[in-house]
């Protein structure tokens, strides 16, 4: 059974996807050599809004942590793409290091993690799961709700390289995204892959970062598509230097926040589009939806009360907020059984291998749905995301969602370019 999905399933045909659905060969050439010139991330998540006249990235996890939600149907491309993404990195690899985030008491997260280990030991590989834990001292199994279990097991640094007590693996898999730092023990690492690399952590990734690599990226594609780039890319601005409980910077925000939204305006005047602009403002580093607020107006960034301030300041692991990417607001107009819904698809190396939908019954359209409350929809991709079908509607499920896998696998070639134009002078000249 496949959740009722209003506009995915039963709204108008958009100009947008019919394009990406008659240019399919082309888009697929234009990814292959577009992956000849950059390497993919090992895994990767995509948030997506779909306002009916615009389909946007609003986020790219680069340590996803909900493989677990995808229907089991899937399991196959996971396999498939995760033997890819060892090939293409390590292919001699027979042993494979998983660390995940320090959430003990979260079973959901760690059937998460179980669902990683599983699908990377289908391939052939021997995978353990070290903590970075210190009151991880032994192993520790830890069952988990749906009757399954893991061992984690603490990290063991031997010189240059990390492992377990009895255990040196090829490879280092981080599920984990370093928001407070990264450790001693994953630095200076010699002859192992250490996947993401750290500076893919939140300690020194921005999202900033990440969106303006897809504008390169959405304007090369929008090139090929003869199309305009905004209608798969969201306007951003950043401010740097603030402090919400001092009240600095506020100034800094609001003319960012003005900017943007008069952008938004002339874009909606253009198409003729009756909704109200708004821009999301959220912390330039972490996740869990944490440190994001909506705004409708500049005036409503100024003043801000303490409930609003202490919401805004701190994020995952206590992390002070200094910096925010000004976002435009991408409205969704997807539903499930009555509750606001977006996309998230998950990819690993250059393959879409499954999605969810997110829902909150309790938020509005122009709300961020990653907040206490949501649930997800993993039955929501009848179909996977890379298969079109040319003999149906563009709103048929197999065409609507090729649309996601597209601007995803954008996303994801973005995260690539960010890597790249990121990474420490050392790493960058290896």
């Amino acid at each position: 059974m496949v959740p009722h999905l209003t506009t995915a399933l039963s709204g108008p045909l958009q100009e947008l996807e019919k394009r990406l659905l008659g240019n399919a060969t082309r888009i697929e050439q234009w990814f292959r050599s577009e992956w000849i010139e950059h390497t993919p991330p090992f895994y990767g998540s995509v948030d997506l809004r779909n306002s009916g006249f615009k389909l946007a990235p609003v986020d790219m996890n680069l340590f996803p942590g909900g493989f677990n939600n995808l229907s089991d149907d899937f399991l196959p491309l996971c396999v498939q793409a995760a033997h890819a993404a060892v090939e293409r990195l390590c292919p001699d690899a027979s042993r494979l290091l998983l660390i995940p985030e320090n959430h003990t008491r979260n079973l959901f997260y760690l059937q998460n993690v179980a669902r990683i280990a599983s699908i990377l030991g289908l391939t052939g590989l021997e995978v353990r799961i070290g903590s970075l834990l210190p009151d991880v001292t032994e192993p520790t199994p830890i069952e988990l709700p749906d009757g399954s279990s893991l061992l984690l097991e603490p990290l063991v640094r031997h010189g240059n390289r990390l492992g377990l007590k009895d255990f040196d693996p090829c490879a280092v898999l981080l599920n984990n995204d370093l928001s407070a730092g990264a450790p001693a023990l994953l630095q200076g690492l010699e002859d192992q892959w250490l996947l993401p690399p750290i500076h893919a952590g939140w300690a020194t990734r921005r999202k900033s970062n990440h969106f303006a690599a897809y504008d390169q990226v959405a304007a090369r594609f929008a090139r090929l598509l003869d199309i305009d780039p905004w209608l798969v890319n969201p306007y951003f601005g950043r401010c740097g230097e603030l402090n919400f409980h001092d009240r600095t910077g506020e100034d800094c925000l609001a003319t960012q926040v003005d900017a943007l939204l008069t952008m938004i305006r002339q874009k909606y005047a253009e198409y003729g589009i009756k909704e109200t602009p708004f821009v999301v403002v959220k912390a330039d580093a972490g996740t869990y939806g944490m440190g994001v607020m909506t705004v409708r107006d500049a005036s409503e960034v100024v003043g801000l009360n303490r409930k609003q301030r202490n919401k805004m300041s701190v994020i995952k692991e206590g992390q002070q907020v200094s910096e925010v990417i000004i976002q435009e607001g991408v409205h969704t107009l997807e539903t499930v059984n009555g509750g606001v819904a977006e996309p998230v698809v998950y990819m690993m190396d250059h393959y879409v291998v499954g999605g969810f939908y997110r829902v909150h019954g309790e938020r509005g359209r122009d709300e961020n749905l990653n907040a206490p409350g949501m649930h997800f929809e993993p039955l929501a991709f009848e179909t996977c995301c890379n298969v079109p079908d040319c003999k149906k509607s563009t709103d048929a499920p197999p065409n609507r969602f090729y649309a996601y896998g597209v601007i995803a696998r954008l996303a994801l070639l973005a995260a690539a370019v960010e890597i790249e134009q990121t990474a420490p002078a050392e790493l960058a000249s290896a």
